[in-house]
This record gives structure tokens, sequence and C-alpha cells, in this order.
């Protein structure tokens, strides 16, 4: 469902603008762990790198929420021990969701619960000052033609890929938001705080700003 992803309203930060791609109000349902045993005792964790975003999310609610802080390792790395639980991202949680496993944690879901707040999964980025152009205009009409035409995207891109058509409508129109507002820059605020906190990255973010506004 690529198309759908990429139309945006756009976000400054002091020295960047950002605009949403991928957001979650109460569930994100594509990011998802998979353990084998309860939460608490989680003690190896195997992550889908096609997001670090997410990754950085796990360790987060996993420390903040649950209290445990496992050894993350590549999902793709061969280990002669299985890992506890595994995070994945994206069509595989939907088409190729594993057998098993007993417990599942919605991180979108769970950010929630710990925050009060949404998760900005995605976003553009650039530099503050500079002209855009048209950019702003191309990204909201793209958003619109695209939600548009959702149910052609899902018959030519969702259901290809294994996802049952009306899981894909619901997770395209319920599960994701394509513009923002306050309660999203809060949320990237309190992400970055917390990522500086875990080490995740040197500091926080600068002050964000929805572009336009």
């Amino acid at each position: 469902l690529p198309t759908l992803m990429e139309a945006f309203k756009i976000m400054v930060a002091s020295d960047k603008l950002q605009s949403l791609t991928s957001e979650a109000e109460k569930e994100k349902l594509t990011v998802r762990i998979f353990s084998t045993r309860p939460v608490e005792a989680i003690k190896t964790l195997a992550c889908d790198t096609d997001s670090h975003t997410s990754v950085a999310l796990a360790r987060i609610v996993l420390a903040e929420k649950f209290g445990v802080e496992p050894r993350f390792i590549d999902l793709l790395r061969d280990e002669k021990t299985p890992a506890d639980a595994m995070l994945l991202i994206g069509d595989k949680v939907v088409c190729e969701e594993p057998v098993g496993f007993d417990c599942q944690i919605d991180l979108g879901a769970a950010w929630r619960e710990m925050t009060g707040l949404p998760f900005v999964f995605a976003v553009w980025t650039a530099r503050k000052g500079m002209d855009l152009g048209t950019l702003p205009q191309r990204l909201e009409q793209a958003k619109r033609q695209g939600l548009e035409h959702v149910e052609e995207l899902i018959t030519r891109y969702g259901v290809p890929r294994g996802w049952p058509a009306g899981l894909a409508l619901q997770y395209l129109k319920v599960y994701l938001q394509f513009d923002i507002g306050e309660p999203h820059l809060r949320a990237i605020r309190r992400f970055h705080e917390l990522a500086a906190k875990h080490g995740l990255i040197a500091q926080p973010l600068r002050q964000v700003e929805i572009y336009g506004s």
C-alpha cells in the first residue's frame, strides 16, 4: 500500500521541516512484538530492522512501560538459541503472522496507553527557511487523490500482497491518520525526550511547528 503512505501535511522544527506520513491514533497494527513468554520475562528480542523508529520505540516501551531491557538482535541473524520474542513491521505482521507466540504487543497501542498520545511513525524533513515551492500543495493533492481512490489502491497493491481487503481498508481509513495537530507535536517531543533518556539520540529534537500555521 505504498501510494497512500506518501501524502502528508508538513511540520517545521527550528532547524528542520517535518511532514507526517504515518501516525497511529490508537493502534498501529503493523508494528508488533510477538513473544513466546510474558513480556516481563523477555530476555532477547529479534528485530525487523526495516524501521529504526520502531526498534527505538520497542526499546522505550519495554523499558518504560514493562521495566525490561532485553538484548536486541537482528531478526535475520543466525542465532544458536532462538530469541524469546520478535519485532515485526509492515506487511509481515498481517501477511506472514508467526504462529506459536501467545503474547503480542501492539507498539502503537502501548505508546498510547503509556503517554496518552498518538505515535508519529514517519515524517518528511527539510531545513527551516527552505523554499518549498509547490511541494506542500502537491503533497496535499496526492493525499486527497490517494484517499479518494483507496479501494482501488487496495485492490491493486494490498490484496496481491496478502492483505484481506476489509482489513486493508480499516488500516488505511481508521488506524492511520494523514493530518497533524498539536497532539502529534507533543508526541514527537515526548518520543525524542525518551529516546535521549535511553541513549538512542544525543539530545531531544528542537521545537517543532506545523508548517503554515
